[in-house]
Order: structure tokens, then C-alpha cells, then sequence
């Protein structure tokens, strides 16, 4: 007499009321893709398309505020199959870039209305994007955690906080009158998920104080 069916691949974690179970993946267990670098864009990048055609390509962008950031950033970008660049603004912040490539032209596209930023509808933060975002702009405050936001996109902000909520990471927004727009993620249960999607801190000191935890 044959035995139980087996479960389908994915299991009742997919059902919409189960979203939490998202967590189950970290960012070291999934495949690195140039979607991961949309995580940029959610924190202050920016992403411009070059040339038009057969010939355009687009470039993404990131300035940070410390070094272990832009190399750890450069990594992921070599990860996804783009050439990274790091250099310095004229105010000597770091700046990771990648190379123009035809291959960020739906990423240009799909996040820009003319020169606007803007969030796509359907863009969820998986846990590679969350961990770009994490190393762009992620900062602790005691016992919380802030994601940076782009404060020249403020129209960016809400639908933002919407994606997080959708991962079932509810944050708060904060900061949105200052030059220091973030979402801020509270409560051990948020912060554990956050945690688990990222994955483990860059290996610099500085990295480590600035990463989400526990």
C-alpha cells in the first residue's frame, strides 16, 4: 500500500499567511544575481542608463560612508557578473559603481520614471537585496535597526516600508523631514528575520559593530 504523498517543493511556507517562513533562505544560500544590486536602490544609489539602442547600457551607483561598505558592495557586484569600480566623491566618501552594462538596462528602466527614482510595484526585497541594502546603508540604534533611505527620493520611502511589511519585516519610517530618511525595524522577532536574511557581517571590525543582530 503506498505511503503518503510527499510534500510539494516549497512546502506551506509559499501560503501568503505563512510569509514569515521567507526568512528560511539567508543571503549565502541563494543564488548572487544582478537583481540582488536593486538593494541599492532601496537605500540612496542611483542608477543612470548610457547610451541608447543596440548600445545602452546602465550604471549603478552607491556612495557610502566608510570603506569595508564599498568593498564588501564591490563583491557582490563581482558576484553577480558585473564589473565593480571604487573610487571617492570630491567630499571623499567612498563610491562603488559598476561598470556600464547592457545587462542593468531593465533595473534603469523598471526603477526610473524619467529622471525620477521610483520603486516597481511588484519589487520584494529578497535576501540578497536586503543584504546590499544592509551593507549600503544599514546602521544599528540600541536595539533597533535602520535602513537607510535616499532622502533626494522621497517618493520612494512609503512604497519601500510597503515591500518590507509584504516580507513580513514590518519597520517603521523615520527621519523623512531630515537629510536622514530610514526605516527602522524593532522587536526581536523583525530583527531575527532581518538577520537571518542577511547573512553574516563582512569580515572587518567595522563591519561587525554596524550589523544587524539580536
Amino acid at each position: 500500500m503506498p505511503g503518503p504523498a510527499a510534500p510539494r517543493p516549497g512546502g506551506p511556507w509559499l501560503n501568503v499567511e505563512r510569509v514569515s517562513q521567507l526568512s528560511f533562505f539567508s543571503a549565502e544560500s541563494v543564488p548572487p544575481a544582478v537583481a540582488d544590486l536593486t538593494g541599492l536602490l532601496a537605500a540612496p544609489g542611483q542608477v543612470v542608463l548610457v547610451g541608447s539602442g543596440a548600445q545602452a547600457g546602465a550604471r549603478l551607483s552607491v556612495v557610502v560612508d566608510q570603506m569595508w561598505r564599498a568593498q564588501a558592495l564591490a563583491e557582490m557586484i563581482v558576484e553577480a557578473g558585473l564589473e565593480p569600480e571604487i573610487s571617492r566623491t570630491d567630499e571623499n566618501n567612498p563610491l562603488v559603481r559598476t561598470a556600464v552594462d547592457a545587462r542593468l538596462v531593465g533595473i534603469a528602466t523598471e526603477w526610473t520614471r524619467g529622471a525620477v527614482k521610483t520603486v516597481p510595484p511588484q519589487w520584494l526585497p529578497g535576501p540578497r537585496q536586503l543584504r546590499a541594502w544592509t551593507l549600503a546603508a544599514g546602521t544599528p540604534e540600541a536595539d533597533r535597526y535602520l535602513l537607510g533611505l535616499d532622502p533626494h527620493a522621497p517618493d520612494t520611502h512609503s512604497p519601500l516600508a510597503s515591500a518590507m511589511m509584504r516580507v513580513g519585516i514590518a519597520p517603521t519610517l523615520i527621519g523623512t523631514r531630515g537629510s536622514r530618511p530610514a526605516l527602522r525595524i524593532s522587536g526581536r522577532r523583525r530583527l531575527s528575520r532581518l538577520v537571518e536574511n542577511v547573512g553574516e557581517p563582512p569580515a572587518d571590525v567595522d563591519a561587525f559593530a554596524q550589523w544587524p543582530r539580536v
